[in-house]
């Protein structure tokens, strides 16, 4: 399998930080959006693989948060695959802004079919 990879580039905003979302008082990068950046980078990375109905559901995720990124700093997530067993997607991503490195970690990614997935998800309300 060749190394497919995909980059998202994002400034980080107030809405972005620790502050805004809650998970810290500070005005940085927060790690639930960098969390989200990750995936948004890996989606992006499979989005080519993917046949018509289907889609990727997030399974699994570990990173680490390496250093702050203050508001108005340019953000470059990059996913890259690294393999594809059956319906299972795995990626290597990593973060960096203007002054170096912020973060990294290994993502898992489930490919399901949509509409399915969508029907079992609200059958779930009708308990």
């Amino acid at each position: 399998m060749e190394p497919q990879a995909f980059l998202l580039h994002k400034t980080v905003t107030e809405q972005d930080t620790a502050e805004q979302v809650g998970s810290g008082s500070l005005p940085v990068l927060a790690t639930p959006v960098l969390i989200a950046w990750m995936e948004q980078a890996t989606c992006g990375c499979c989005a080519a693989l993917l046949e018509e109905g289907m889609t990727s559901v997030g399974t699994e995720l570990s990173m680490r948060h390496t250093a702050a990124s203050p508001v108005g700093m340019p953000v470059t997530v990059t996913a890259e695959l690294t393999a594809a067993e059956g319906r299972t997607l795995c990626f290597r991503v990593w973060a960096q802004d203007a002054a170096g490195p912020i973060g990294e970690g290994t993502h898992t990614r489930a490919v399901v079919r949509a509409e399915r997935f969508m029907e079992k998800a609200n059958a779930k309300q009708k308990r």
